[in-house]
């Protein structure tokens, strides 16, 4: 029954937030902090609606000062309520083309400047990541990636795939990596506490000096600090139930 209910507003929430995000971003539209205010209209009433409790450690990403690249992981669609609570100023995304064809919030997705790319389209792809790193360099914004390319369903870290690393370098701005508690298919939206969530960035990772050469060790340096990282926020929410 209360899942049920639950549905019925995130459903009636989903297009009133949509609604909001289309005239923000047609009041002004590619502005790069309208996806940091999209985030928020999806996220707090969603986390409200579903009463889940998201605990935060991400002052040093948003403190940072430059633009950087963002990795963080990828469980579910839920992401978008759980992670838009700390999208830091002036941040974008990156997404598959298809997306603009979701009715209100591929539009307003569209609008607030993210980056859309056709995966399957190598020139296309390949322009875009040139756009990317003009505006890391030029632009003074950051853009966040989920570096595992589609959601792991909480079954553990994905293979990490190499283009937010290779952005990273071309740029030469550092990497902020964001870790999220395991909470795919842990969640209890039945039950009035919906789940509890932890997130934490991490301390940023250089590039400057670094070269294509350099991918490979960059990559498993931040994919294992993730990983350590995910462990231990699971353990302490582990321990804090028992």
């Amino acid at each position: 029954m209360l899942f049920t209910l639950r549905m019925s507003m995130m459903g009636i929430h989903f297009l009133i937030a949509g609604t909001l995000g289309l005239i923000l971003g047609l009041c002004r539209p590619f502005n790069p902090d309208n996806s940091r205010l999209c985030a928020r209209l999806y996220s707090w009433p969603a986390l409200r609606l579903l009463n889940i409790k998201v605990d935060t450690a991400t002052e040093g990403l948003r403190d940072h000062q430059r633009s950087c690249v963002i990795v963080a992981n990828h469980q579910s669609n839920y992401d978008l309520y759980v992670l838009g609570k700390v999208v830091p100023k002036r941040t974008v995304s990156i997404g598959k083309k298809s997306l603009k064809w979701v009715p209100f919030f591929g539009q307003l997705y569209w609008l607030a400047g993210n980056v859309l790319i056709d995966r399957g389209n190598a020139r296309q792809a390949k322009q875009a990541m040139l756009t990317t790193t003009e505006t890391l360099q030029h632009q003074d914004t950051s853009i966040w990636v989920f570096c595992e390319g589609t959601r792991n369903l909480g079954k553990g870290l994905l293979p990490f795939k190499k283009g937010a690393f290779q952005m990273a370098i071309a740029a030469g701005v550092p990497i902020i990596p964001v870790c999220v508690s395991t909470y795919a298919g842990k969640l209890s939206l039945n039950r009035w506490l919906g789940g509890r969530i932890r997130i934490e960035s991490l301390p940023a990772i250089p590039t400057s000096g670094l070269s294509m050469d350099d991918l490979p060790a960059l990559i498993e340096r931040c994919r294992e600090q993730m990983q350590a990282c995910i462990t231990r926020l699971d353990n302490q929410l582990q321990l804090a139930k028992g």
